[in-house]
C-alpha cells in the first residue's frame, strides 16, 4: 500500500498531466489540429525529449520512478475505456458499412498499405537493424510493421468529418464504415501478431500454444457477441435499467479485459470486445425511433465514456512521452522515417483513393476519403505501445512510428483544405469535450 509521500508524488505527477496535456490540446484545436495532437506533444514534451535535457532533470522530479508504476496502470485503465468506446461506435457505423464502395475502399486502403509496409520490413531488413531491432526482418516484424502502417484512427476521423461538415456526405459516410471495418481487420492481426511474439519453450510447443490462444480468443469473443451481446440488449431496452448502464458497461470492459490479459493478450483487445458486444442505439431501429426522453441514457452513456478517457488519457500520453527520446535518433533514424511517411502517406492515400474510384466515387469524393483515411491518432498509439511491450520494437524505431503517426495527422487539416473542406467554426466543440453528436472524436 502507498506512504503518504508516494500518494502526494502519484497526484502531483497527475495534475501536472492533466494539465499540460489540456494545455496542449487546447492549442492544437486552436489551430485547427485535433485535440489528441496536442496531447501526444504534451507527453513528448514532458519527457526526455524536452524536459529532461533541462538542467536538473525535470522530469524525474515530476515523475519519479516509484510513481510511473500508479501513472501506468492508471493509463492503461482509460486506453481499455478507449477502446471500448472505440469498439461501441463500430456498431454504431455498422449499418454503413455495406455497398460497393465501402468494400472496395476497404480492401484498397488496408491491402494496399500492408504490402507497402511488408515490403519495406522485408527489404529493408539491414536498415531496420541499425536502429536496434534484433527481430528485423522476421514473421513477426513484418506483420508487425504491415499494420502499424496501415491504421487508420476512426475516432479522430469522426472529429474531422464533423469539423468539416463532412458527416452525411458520400465521401464521410464511406471514409468511416470503412475506418470501422478497417479497425476490426486491424485489431484481430495485431492480437494474432502479440500473440506469437511472446517466448516459448520451442517451436513445437510454441505454435500449439499460440493456436490455443487463438482459439480460446475465438471462443471468448463469439461468447461475448453471440450470447452477452442478446441479453445486454434485452436488458438496455427496459427503460429501468438506464441510471445502472454506465456501471454495467464499465464492469463488462474490465472483465473482457481481464479475460484477454489471462490469455496472454493486451486489456485493450478485451476493451474492444466488449464495446463491440455492448449494444448500441443506432442498431434498435424501436429504440431509434423512440422520443427523445426514452434516449436519454444515450448521450449520458457516451458522456461518461468520455470522461472517464479524458481525466486518464493524459497519463498514458506521458508514460508513453516518457519511453521517448527524439534526441537519441540519429541521421539514419530521421531518413527512415521521412521513407516510413512516404510509404504510410501513400499507402493510404493512393489505396484509398484508388478503392473510392473503384467504388464509384468521383475524383473530388475520392479525394477526401483518401484524405481522411490517413488519419492516425491515439489508434495508432496504443498498437506501438502494443509493438513496444510484446518486445517486437525497440525505443528508437518505436519513437519514429510515433512520429509518423503525429505527421500523418498533422496532414490531414491541410489536404483537406486544398480540397476545399474549410473548418467550421460554428461547429466547434467546447475545450474539453470531444464527443459530441454521438461520434468519437478526441483521439
Amino acid at each position: 500500500m502507498p506512504n503518504d509521500s508516494t500518494t502526494a508524488a502519484v497526484l502531483a505527477a497527475i495534475a501536472v498531466a492533466a494539465f499540460t496535456c489540456a494545455l496542449f490540446g487546447a492549442g492544437a484545436r486552436a489551430l485547427r489540429q485535433p485535440p489528441v495532437i496536442g496531447q501526444i506533444l504534451a507527453g513528448i514534451a514532458l519527457g526526455p525529449s524536452l524536459l529532461g535535457r533541462l538542467p536538473g532533470d525535470p522530469t524525474a522530479s515530476l515523475f519519479p520512478a516509484h510513481v510511473l508504476p500508479f501513472l501506468a496502470m492508471l493509463g492503461q485503465v482509460a486506453v481499455t475505456v478507449f477502446m471500448f468506446s472505440v469498439g461501441y461506435e463500430l456498431t454504431a457505423h455498422r449499418r454503413q458499412a455495406a455497398g460497393r464502395a465501402v468494400v472496395a475502399v476497404t480492401a484498397c486502403a488496408l491491402l494496399v498499405p500492408m504490402g507497402l509496409g511488408a515490403a519495406l520490413a522485408a527489404i529493408g531488413r539491414t536498415w531496420f537493424g541499425s536502429t536496434g531491432e534484433s527481430r528485423a526482418g522476421s514473421g513477426t516484424f513484418v506483420l508487425f510493421m504491415a499494420v502499424a502502417v496501415s491504421i487508420t484512427a476512426l475516432p479522430v476521423l469522426a472529429a474531422i468529418v464533423r469539423d468539416r461538415s463532412l458527416d452525411g456526405t458520400r465521401s464521410g459516410t464511406v471514409a468511416l464504415a470503412s475506418s470501422g471495418l478497417m479497425d476490426v481487420v486491424a485489431w484481430f492481426a495485431l492480437a494474432a501478431i502479440t500473440l506469437g511474439a511472446g517466448p516459448t519453450g520451442g517451436h513445437h510447443s510454441g505454435v500449439r500454444q499460440v493456436g490455443l490462444r487463438i482459439v480460446l480468443l475465438l471462443a471468448l469473443a463469439t461468447a461475448l457477441l453471440g450470447v452477452v451481446r442478446p441479453l445486454l440488449r434485452r436488458w438496455t431496452r427496459n427503460p429501468a435499467t438506464a441510471p445502472y448502464h454506465l456501471p454495467v458497461a464499465f464492469a463488462f470492459a474490465a472483465g473482457a479485459a481481464a479475460a484477454t490479459t489471462a490469455l496472454g493478450l493486451h486489456a485493450v483487445f478485451g476493451g474492444l470486445l466488449a464495446g463491440a458486444a455492448m449494444p448500441h442505439p443506432h442498431e434498435d431501429t424501436a429504440l431509434a425511433s423512440a422520443p427523445r426522453t426514452d434516449r436519454a441514457q444515450v448521450p449520458f452513456l457516451n458522456a461518461a465514456i468520455h470522461a472517464v478517457e479524458s481525466l486518464l488519457l493524459p497519463l498514458f500520453f506521458v508514460t508513453t512521452g516518457l519511453a521517448l527520446d527524439v534526441g537519441s535518433l540519429r541521421f539514419g533514424d530521421f531518413v527512415l522515417l521521412v521513407v516510413l511517411c512516404a510509404v504510410a502517406c501513400a499507402g493510404k492515400l493512393g489505396g484509398g483513393y484508388l478503392g473510392a474510384r473503384l467504388g464509384g466515387l468521383p475524383r473530388q469524393a475520392s479525394a477526401t476519403v483518401a484524405a481522411l483515411l490517413n488519419t492516425r491518432g491515439l489508434t495508432e498509439l496504443i498498437a506501438l505501445n502494443l509493438g513496444l511491450a510484446s518486445g517486437i520494437i525497440h525505443e528508437r524505431l518505436f519513437t519514429v512510428l510515433v512520429l509518423m503517426a503525429v505527421i500523418t495527422t498533422l496532414m490531414t487539416g491541410p489536404l483537406l483544405s486544398a480540397l476545399g473542406h474549410r473548418a467550421n467554426p460554428a461547429r466547434d466543440r467546447v475545450p474539453g469535450s470531444d464527443k459530441a453528436a454521438g461520434h468519437p472524436v478526441a483521439a
